[in-house]
């Protein structure tokens, strides 16, 4: 089941919002500002209940990928395959998030 079905915003807008919010602890008004200088008009009410509503679920999918990724990691370091992993790529963590609320 999609959990964004009906929902006026696209889903990369309510993710943006939801990630921003929780990883950078910018309040609602501050984020409604931001999405507004983007051409995007929302209350920061809209905002707060999308955190409410997609934050737990966000945490849940990602800890899950985190613990499977770790295993991946640790078993390439075994097999010296530690070079395929590329750190620090700046879009990896908004692809990391487009990939698990992939529906």
């Amino acid at each position: 089941m999609n959990p964004f079905k009906g929902r006026h915003f696209q889903r990369d807008i309510i993710l943006w919002a939801v990630r921003w919010y929780c990883k950078y602890g910018i309040s609602y008004r501050e984020l409604q500002e931001m999405l507004a200088e983007r051409g995007v008009n929302v209350d920061h009410s809209t905002i707060y209940r999308w955190v409410q509503r997609y934050a737990p679920e966000m945490e849940k999918r990602l800890r899950w990928y985190a613990t499977i990724k770790g295993i991946e990691v640790m078993r390439a370091l075994r097999k010296g395959q530690a070079s395929a992993f590329y750190y620090g790529d700046p879009l990896g963590e908004m692809r990391l998030v487009s990939r698990v609320f992939e529906m």
